[in-house]
């Protein structure tokens, strides 16, 4: 009896041109030719007897079988990561590896603190850290190439990638400055922030949107000193009295301790939050495993 096979290959660059939109955005995340994908997504219709894609606008979108092929697509390929995770996860004369994404966002701190319990199996495991936009390593994620993303926000509806968001904790926000700057608006917070200087995280934080919400609700209108995507170089202009700046709680005893900087105020109104983003509804992978439960339990559930 002959058993009809196709290219998984194909079946892998049809799903990525779904996800993205178009044949090249998909050929820059596979790094290969626009033709060569192309090529293969041709071949694929032609064994299927279907076409599976069509243009709306600028995009490319699946006709109703290319609907149909990309939910199996998903399916299969998540069921290769978690036989990955089986695999990885199984007791061998090499190193447990975990590649983690941590969104660039995130602070260093927090993303250490999140990691190192994975260091902590019985067990000897390497750890491989990947870092960029949450785009970026979403995109990475759903190829199987990362075991987890940390980031500071939830996967978005707009996102074309199934994975699950998993909340590890959340955080107050404290304000820190430096003494003289805390001595002279600590009084009245947060209502003495409307004439304070600020230093902020950049407005693609989810923090910052919270923040500007909670702004708004008290009728401040900020006096922005600087913007900043990197939380470490915001610290060190922090640190040089530029201005009076944000972070979570659970950070505030560490970078009080670093740069010798005192509380303003502290607010339950704006909170941090932190997630592990995986394509498994159930984490599996041993040192994932470690990484949420100890977020949850230790790292997190103290800050109300």
């Amino acid at each position: 009896m002959g058993v009809d096979w196709f290219n998984y290959h194909h079946l892998l660059y049809f799903r990525e041109v779904v996800r993205t939109g178009s044949i090249a955005a998909a050929s820059a995340e596979l790094r290969l030719a626009p033709p060569t994908v192309s090529v293969q997504i041709r071949r694929l219709e032609e064994q299927l007897g279907e076409q599976l894609l069509q243009r709306s606008g600028r995009r490319l979108v699946p006709t109703d079988m290319g609907a149909v092929v990309f939910r199996y697509a998903d399916e299969i390929f998540s069921l290769g990561r978690e036989l990955l995770d089986t695999i990885r996860g199984r007791p061998t004369g090499r190193p447990m590896q975990v590649v983690v994404g941590v969104v660039d966002v995130l602070p260093k701190p927090i993303a250490r603190w999140l990691i190192e319990p994975a260091l902590r199996l019985s067990e000897p495991v390497r750890i491989v850290c990947r870092e960029g936009g949450a785009e970026q390593l979403l995109a990475q994620l759903s190829l199987q190439h990362l075991d987890v993303v940390l980031a500071d926000a939830p996967i978005g509806p707009g996102v074309k990638v199934r994975a699950y968001s998993h909340l590890l904790g959340e955080t107050p926000v404290s304000f820190l400055a430096v003494p003289r700057l805390a001595r002279a608006f600590r009084r009245r917070f947060p209502k003495s922030l409307r004439a304070a200087p600020l230093l902020l995280p950049a407005d693609n934080t989810a923090i910052r949107r919270s923040l500007d919400d909670w702004f708004a609700s008290l009728g401040i209108r900020p006096d922005i000193h600087g913007e900043f995507e990197d939380s470490a170089l915001l610290w060190e202009f922090g640190k040089a009295g530029e201005g009076i700046f944000p972070v979570p709680s659970v950070l505030e005893s560490y970078v009080r301790r670093l740069y010798g900087l005192e509380r303003v105020g502290r607010t339950n109104a704006v909170r941090g939050r932190f997630y592990a983003i995986s394509v498994e509804r159930r984490l599996r992978h041993p040192a994932v495993v470690a990484i949420c439960q100890t977020a949850r339990h230790k790292l997190f559930g103290k800050q109300r």
